[in-house]
């Protein structure tokens, strides 16, 4: 079995410094919070080429707190992706805006920067772009039309620790930057785990408040809050994880290359990574209009896949009440039909590639196969 991701043998790697980690830990009762959890906010943010970061529960929490400390509420709307995980709407749910749907770029998978305009109105308060899969969103245009305009920008860099737009780390371009260490991420913790990053020292005092039931100090609740604290576990945890990022990363990008390259004429479309971006793999999704097929196949040969995401945002039922329709964002819809993420961890081995990739090229003459 070649799994999606192994997750055990990264731990095997890193077994005795995150053990000692976490014993830490049980040895300071620092459970929520503390000195952990702070130097990892610093070393994270610093590896973000930002001054400060704040750590969360989640990274859905990291948005709904950005959102927030940018003034962001009922009536206001928010323009993002329906091509996303569903968190980063949800997030804008919670804080009563409304969210405002732009299709991607079928390229990248990233917002459509052409398509951002037409989508704001006066109630326009912030946009959100996605760095999906690991690739940055085209940010420039996006700046560009956020300082013209007055709008906030939010990076959801769940999927892009260590990704760069042209030389410089996600996180760090727009107004805040917001991350995941769900387990199964580039950077994950044992557990749930999030952080907001940012240039602005009043952002960070709103979202250190916020992050913690309102508090300036404790009992002293400034304002409205929440229980949205990162465990010390996690960030001890994390602060291992992140002395090994870098090389993950680029064995990541390894595969992902040695993927490329065995994949190339085999009329498999395999991912695009942009001139302008340092892509980092979280995801490496192919496409095909026989997924479903395909995924059988490569599930009987004993190689897992996975579909992110199998239904854009604005047509699931949860958010049918924004009043989109089937047809509305088709290079998203057509995104949701056709990609399978084939098995992307830094461990995966040449061999697991080559049995991969020669499995899928296979897939595709295997309709030949048949009608002769």
């Amino acid at each position: 079995m070649i799994p999606f991701v192994d997750l055990k043998a990264q731990y095997l790697g890193i077994k005795e410094e995150v053990n000692a980690a976490i014993q830490g830990i049980l040895e300071t009762s620092q459970f929520t919070l503390g000195k952990e959890v702070a130097a990892f906010e610093e070393e994270f943010a610093a590896y973000c080429q930002t001054p400060y970061g704040l750590g969360v529960n989640t990274g859905t929490s990291a948005l709904h707190l950005a959102l927030l400390a940018a003034g962001i509420g009922p009536k206001d709307e928010v323009i993002t992706v329906p091509f996303t995980f569903v968190a980063t709407v949800a997030a804008i749910h919670y804080t009563g805006a409304r969210p405002v749907f732009v299709d991607i770029d079928p390229r990248t998978f990233t917002i459509d920067v052409k398509a951002i305009e037409a989508a704001i109105t006066e109630r326009t308060k912030a946009i959100i772009p996605v760095h999906l899969y690991g690739q940055p969103a085209d940010m420039d245009p996006i700046l560009e039309i956020a300082k013209r305009r007055g709008l906030v920008v939010i990076e959801d860099a769940a999927q892009a620790h260590g990704a760069e737009y042209k030389g410089r780390r996600v996180g760090s371009l727009g107004d805040m930057g917001c991350f995941s260490f769900y387990p199964g991420k580039n950077l994950g913790a044992y557990g749930e785990g999030g952080m907001v990053v940012t240039h602005n020292p009043d952002y960070t005092r709103t979202i250190r408040m916020l992050r913690d039931w309102g508090a300036e100090q404790k009992y002293q609740h400034v304002l409205k809050g929440y229980n949205y604290r990162l465990e010390g576990i996690q960030g001890a945890v994390l602060r291992v994880k992140l002395r090994h990022l870098e090389a993950w990363t680029e064995a990541r990008r390894a595969a992902a290359a040695h993927y490329d390259e065995l994949l190339a004429g085999s009329g498999v479309a395999t991912p695009e990574a942009m001139a302008y971006a340092r892509h980092v793999y979280h995801i490496y999704a192919i496409r095909t209009q026989q997924r479903s097929e395909w995924q059988q196949a490569l599930q009987a040969k004993g190689i897992q896949t996975g579909i992110h995401y199998p239904i854009p945002v604005h047509l699931l039922p949860a958010y049918a009440d924004l009043g989109y329709a089937p047809g509305d964002f088709p290079h998203s819809e057509q995104a949701a039909d056709e990609v399978l993420s084939l098995p992307m961890f830094p461990e995966l081995t040449r061999a697991q590639c080559e049995e991969v990739s020669e499995a899928v090229a296979l897939l595709v003459k295997q309709p030949a196969i048949e009608d002769a």
